[in-house]
């Protein structure tokens, strides 16, 4: 609604604009034709339109009231119109807005290695507020108009308002410089669509989206999503986990979403690990007692995944780590590992 409001007062205040200048054009044109300068003409004219009172700059002949009296009949209702028109636009906030807009886009012109997320609703929000808590740079692409309209006047934000399946939209929102997106519309063949246009735009990016159908899953990856998320099934696994597991769910949800200070779980690059760990095993590095924090999986190269590696797995620099612990201890993981053995 904002968004057809915002479109049909901008296309008020053209059309009206056109419509006085073609009053002004016409009533200068008249009066210099009945013998007034082109200065008096266009000042007979903006008096007349204007109906101000202000007593004619000559005394008109009876060829010169009648022109007076259709300029004034013609152009009263004009005028009136046009008052009505600017203040409305104003009113509404059309130039606030834009300028609004036009910061933003700046903005996002000269950014890289964000995150686009396709669709502010309940997925596409929680996406956000995630990525913002991490500090990551996000932009989202939002269609509905009210929900725009929340998104520019909350500080810090970056947004483009369009339909994601829309190529250009995805321009917009840099895409080809952005390291991944997330796609969170409800329609799983909007979400297609915005992966392919994505993939096309950017080849590297790493792609999330949101599928509805069973089969829905099988179709996006082949377009090129890295993962597929469905909502409707995590939830009634979470239903039944709560059911039959509930402290395990809870606690899993402590760690993994609630962000609270006192323990994080974070994922580690071993990719600036010491020359001297390389080949080493858990055990020998001491990791537990040196940091404080817990190892509790690795990814490996082959995308492979150790779930609570023994003490004798060994450590390469291909590998992430996924560590419990403090952010202090955390922090002296990452110091531990990128210390050439002076405290070990």
């Amino acid at each position: 609604m904002l968004f057809a409001m915002k479109n049909n007062s901008l296309k008020h205040a053209y059309f009206t604009l056109g419509l006085l200048i073609i009053i002004i054009v016409t009533g200068t044109i008249g009066y210099s034709i009945l013998g007034f300068t082109p200065s008096e003409a266009v000042y007979q004219t903006i008096i007349t339109i204007t109906t101000v009172g202000f007593e004619e700059v000559h005394q008109l002949d009876n060829r010169g009231m009648w022109f007076t009296s259709i300029l004034v009949v013609v152009s009263i209702g004009i005028f009136l119109y046009a008052v009505t028109t600017f203040t409305r636009y104003i009113i509404e906030g059309v130039f606030r807005n834009t300028y609004k807009d036009s910061k933003v886009k700046r903005k996002i012109d000269k950014i890289s290695g964000h995150v686009v997320i396709c669709g502010y609703g309940r997925n596409g929000k929680q996406a956000a507020i995630e990525l913002m808590a991490h500090n990551v740079p996000t932009v989202i692409i939002e269609k509905n108009p009210e929900i725009v309209q929340g998104l520019r006047e909350t500080p810090g934000l970056l947004y483009v308002e369009g339909d994601a399946d829309d190529e250009e939209v995805l321009k917009q929102a840099n895409v080809a410089s952005a390291t991944a997106l997330i796609s969170t519309l409800p329609e799983d063949a909007d979400n297609l669509f915005v992966v392919l246009s994505a993939k096309e735009l950017n080849p590297s990016i790493k792609i999330i989206s949101r599928a509805s159908m069973d089969n829905a899953d099988v179709k996006l990856k082949r377009a090129g999503a890295t993962n597929v998320i469905m909502p409707d099934k995590i939830g009634g696994q979470r239903m039944a986990k709560l059911v039959a597991q509930p402290d395990i769910v809870e606690f899993l949800e402590i760690i993994m979403l609630q962000r609270m200070d006192s323990v994080v779980l974070e994922e580690i690059s071993c990719e600036n690990l010491a020359s001297s760990f390389a080949g080493k095993s858990i055990y020998e590095l001491d990791i537990r007692n040196t940091s404080g924090a817990n190892i509790i999986g690795m990814k490996r190269a082959d995308n492979s995944y150790v779930i609570n590696p023994t003490p004798e797995t060994t450590l390469i620099s291909s590998d992430k780590l996924f560590a419990l612990g403090t952010r202090q201890q955390i922090k002296n993981l990452v110091s531990t590992l990128t210390t050439n053995g002076t405290g070990l």
